[in-house]
Order: C-alpha cells, then structure tokens, then sequence
C-alpha cells in the first residue's frame, strides 16, 4: 500500500511540471536572431591554391527575402598584394529562403622566404532587415572573422609531378619547410611501384635554382639525388638514384620526374 501510495505521489509531481512547462512559454531574446560569422577565423598558408568560402549565416528564420549584409576590411594583410576578395563589393547575399551566404577570398603566393604572418580581419557592419541584428547575443558573437596568412617558403606549397610529357600528373604532391632551405616532398613515387604507396624524400635549396637530395634512407630502400628549379614557373626537375634497386647490370635505378607548383 505504501509503494502504492508513492507512486501515485510521483505521478501528480510529473503532471504538475508539465503543466508548469506549458504555462512557461520560453521566449528568445531579440539579438538571438542575428546575422554571424559560422565560425571565428582560420590559419593558411600564402600557397593555399583553392578559393577560401568564409560562411555568414542567418542564425533566424529564413527571410523571404534576399538579405544583403555589408561588412569592412582591416588588418595587415595588403588587398591586391596578399589576397584578393572575388567580386569584392564589400558585401555578402544570403539568397531568400536559405541561410547561408559566402565571401570568397583567393591567396596570393609572393613567397619570399622571409616567414612571418599576416591577417585580414572581416567586421560585419550591418544587415538591411529590422528583424536581424549583427553578431550573436550581447557580446555580438559572430561579429568578426579572422584569416590569418602565413608567408610560405619559395618552393613550399602544393605540386603535382609528372615523369613525362604525356604521364597523368599526380596530385596531392606537397613541399613544406620551416627554415626555407631544407624541404621535405611529400610523394616522390609517381607510378614508379604499385601500390602506389607514398615515399618522401628531403632536399636542401642551393640558392642557385638547383636542389642537392643528400643520401637518406626512404621506403624504397637509401637515395639521392639532384634538381634544377626553372626561377619563373618554379617546376622543379629532380634525378633520384635508387641506390638499392638493382637493373638486370646490377647498377642502381635512376628515375627522373618534374613537380609543378599548383598555382
């Protein structure tokens, strides 16, 4: 009887709160309805070759209208010499019935070797609905987006490699370095073994447009090698000895392929 007794006991609790909560009606403040930013910044390098989309969304509900959002520009990143924003009217659209809408950005790569950073900051400045604010809440979240550039090494960035003429190039090739004098190749094996698994390789930059690959230890067993890099397209021609892959003479295998910078 007892357990009887605490059972009907929590069913009245339960019902009671419900009933609580629908006589609470939760109402969202004005400034929840706002234009933002998705996201607060990114990190690139100068040798980013794709188009950057930066995302602004209308976190409300969808207008039936074109929503037109003006925004400024300011940072030490320089318009022209270091990015240059496609269309650049100094505003976004997000299209009537969706949400979303993008300011795109292109990188310039004037690689220099001298490595530090710069930014460009987006501010959103205003949206032409009264039912909208800019930025997210009393600390308008979203109000601002940051990309950040970071210089890149003259031969740093993406390539695709090539052993001919009329070989398809392999993509997806890249050349990192933090000093701007040893580099590291992501892939050297361009349909020399099957699978095609990918092997590295390290080079030092001689500053007189040729490359010295010193003997190092690499999935196909110890290379070297050399490179001519052409100063205006910065194609970079390398011929690697495969020291411990043998010919039918016994003598060590020499492979010759060209990586082009993805511009």
């Amino acid at each position: 009887m007892k357990r009887l007794t605490t059972f009907k006991y929590l069913c009245w609790t339960l019902l009671l709160l419900l009933a609580a909560c629908e006589n609470d009606p939760r109402i969202l403040p004005a400034d929840y309805y706002a234009v933002r930013f998705t996201n607060t910044g990114i990190t690139l390098k100068e040798s980013y070759a794709e188009t950057i989309r930066i995302e602004v969304h209308n976190a409300g509900k969808a207008a039936d209208k074109d929503l037109t959002i003006t925004y400024r520009v300011s940072g030490s990143a320089r318009e022209g010499v270091d990015y240059t924003i496609v269309g650049d009217e100094r505003s976004v659209t997000i299209p009537a019935g969706e949400y979303f809408g993008y300011i795109d950005v292109n990188l310039i790569d004037n690689a220099n070797n001298i490595l530090r950073s710069q930014n460009v900051v987006f501010t959103l400045s205003r949206v032409d609905s009264d039912d909208l604010t800019v930025g997210q809440g009393q600390g308008a979240i979203g109000k601002t987006f940051t990309l950040s550039i970071q210089d890149d090494c003259i031969l740093g960035g993406p390539y695709t490699g090539s052993t001919g003429t009329f070989s398809i190039p392999t993509e997806g090739i890249s050349i990192t370095s933090t000093d701007c004098i040893t580099y590291t190749v992501s892939n050297w094996n361009i349909n020399y073994f099957s699978p095609p698994y990918e092997y590295s390789l390290t080079f030092t930059d001689n500053n007189d447009n040729t490359i010295e690959i010193p003997e190092q230890d690499s999935d196909a067993g110890k290379i070297k090698g050399t490179g001519v890099v052409d100063p205006v397209t910065r194609k970079i021609k390398i011929v690697l000895t495969l020291l411990e892959v043998l010919d039918t003479n016994k003598n060590p295998i020499t492979v010759t392929f060209t990586l082009t910078p993805v511009l």
